[in-house]
């Protein structure tokens, strides 16, 4: 494994672990997500460079427009939910009340 390699599959397993084990706001949820889409975007990216074919250079293209639509949901989430109940906590939400 390469230190390129490395570095960027560590990213993702910090996202990841940051988005199991710190969920207490959804604002820090949504950049572990985040920080994980632009983990994936940069390894595709490396890929389809290294690959030098153009069939794979489209993959990373739609990852990048699929991350920005997560985001932009993402945070038309929290401005709802810090509207309603007031704080972005994930605790006090619940799923089970309108």
């Amino acid at each position: 494994m390469t230190s390129a390699q490395f570095a960027f599959s560590s990213a993702f397993m910090l996202g990841l672990t940051g988005l199991a084990f710190h969920r207490t706001h959804l604002l820090s949820a949504l950049l572990c997500l985040e920080g994980m889409m632009l983990s994936l975007f940069i390894v595709l990216s490396i890929w389809s460079l290294q690959l030098e074919t153009v069939s794979h250079t489209v993959a990373p293209m739609l990852l990048l427009a699929f991350s920005a639509c997560e985001a932009s949901a993402g945070l038309g989430l929290l401005v709802a939910t810090t509207r309603t109940h007031g704080s972005d906590h994930l605790q006090n939400l619940n799923l089970l009340q309108c």
